[in-house]
């Protein structure tokens, strides 16, 4: 029983981390940093559970109707989430010599996301059975490695343009306080009228998030020296 709901809660992060692995085709970053991002977004956890607590008792008196909706799914769950998630990767990862390309950013940013949604999803799971791990399998872990994705992605931008490095750092965390708090408000508000957004809603968060992932990765400073090696690796092959 116990290891059957391991396995539900973590076989999705494994999934995704090794998909983001992959990606990272031209210069793979080392697995004690992916480790070390991973640990990062569990760590964050604990602070997480303290700050929403204290933000939700601050509208104790709130409740009810899509304004108390809204503050729960944009203030007290993503401010407070995608917050402590851009905290992570400043401290740690910001200034890292292995975060020497764009597509790095997303690698980063979604490795500390998926720590963070192991944690959380072993906590849902162990409490709602299988079919909480299901359906959180394909929504709420995609879901937050795709709010890695967009973090990721104007990370990488700012850390390898400074001219536009503010805006940069800004729209990291902006865009995926944006993407959390919608996500969260259209489930939170148990209205049928907005369900009818939701599944648009993520297929619109896979578009972007793919083709942030496809301009990054085809910009990479190490894409020629791949594909010169590979090159001479076919000649070789052929040769023989």
């Amino acid at each position: 029983m116990i290891k059957s709901l391991l396995f539900i809660s973590l076989a999705p992060i494994l999934v995704v981390a090794i998909y983001i692995y992959i990606r990272d085709k031209y210069e793979k970053e080392p697995l004690l940093s992916l480790i070390k991002a991973l640990l990062a977004g569990m760590l964050i956890v604990l602070p997480a559970v303290f700050i929403e607590k204290f933000l939700d008792s601050l509208a104790s008196e709130w409740e009810g109707g899509l304004g108390s909706t809204f503050y729960n799914g944009f203030v007290v769950a993503s401010f407070t989430e995608e917050g402590l998630k851009y905290l992570a990767f400043i401290l740690f990862f910001w200034t890292s010599s292995n975060f020497n390309e764009k597509f790095d950013g997303i690698v980063y940013a979604v490795f500390i996301s998926l720590g963070f949604a192991a944690i959380e999803n072993l906590f849902y799971v162990f409490r709602g059975g299988y079919n909480v791990g299901l359906l959180r399998a394909l929504t709420a872990v995609p879901a937050h490695a795709l709010f890695g994705t967009q973090m990721g992605y104007h990370l990488g931008l700012a850390r390898f343009y400074p001219a536009k490095r503010k805006i940069q750092l800004f729209l990291a965390f902006l865009m995926p306080l944006i993407w959390h708090g919608t996500y969260d408000f259209i489930l939170m508000g148990h209205n049928q009228y907005l369900m009818v957004f939701f599944i648009p809603l993520v297929v619109f968060f896979w578009i972007s998030g793919l083709r942030k992932m496809n301009e990054l990765s085809k910009a990479s400073v190490f894409r020629n020296d791949w594909e010169e090696k590979s090159e001479i690796t076919e000649d070789d092959n052929i040769r023989s």
